[in-house]
């Protein structure tokens, strides 16, 4: 049963990753459109970037490969998302309660990926 529910929670959280990455690359000009309104820089190298590494990272957590080191660059990117792209204390309204929402959202993801990482870490000490 413990496995199951793991092996589950890991699929789904990179199923969290895999469907927004390939979106990057079939939407691109939204996801453009999006960033520059957070006046990002260098948008498409960025973009292409962050599409990539979800989509192989997501991979990655379906194989159940590099766990670890996967889960910690994925929570890296959710920080780095959440305060570039959901900086809900700039917006009012809906809008800014639409934005604290994926803000908060995100928080819950960014503690799975965390718990999925220390999970997996005492796993892969005890196979070594």
């Amino acid at each position: 049963m413990n496995l199951a529910l793991i092996t589950s929670g890991r699929v789904l959280l990179a199923l969290y990753f895999l469907l927004p990455g390939i979106m990057k690359f079939v939407s691109w000009d939204m996801h453009v459109a999006l960033m520059a309104e957070h006046n990002m820089q260098m948008i498409p190298l960025l973009l292409a970037t962050a599409g990539v590494f979800e989509i192989l990272a997501a991979l990655a957590l379906i194989a159940n490969r590099y766990t670890v080191y996967v889960s910690l660059m994925l929570a890296g990117l959710v920080v780095i998302i959440n305060f570039s792209l959901h900086d809900f204390w700039n917006y009012t309204g809906i809008e800014g309660a639409h934005e604290m929402q994926n803000f908060i959202k995100n928080l819950g993801i960014l503690a799975g990926l965390l718990v999925l990482a220390g999970h997996s870490s005492k796993h892969e000490a005890k196979a070594e």
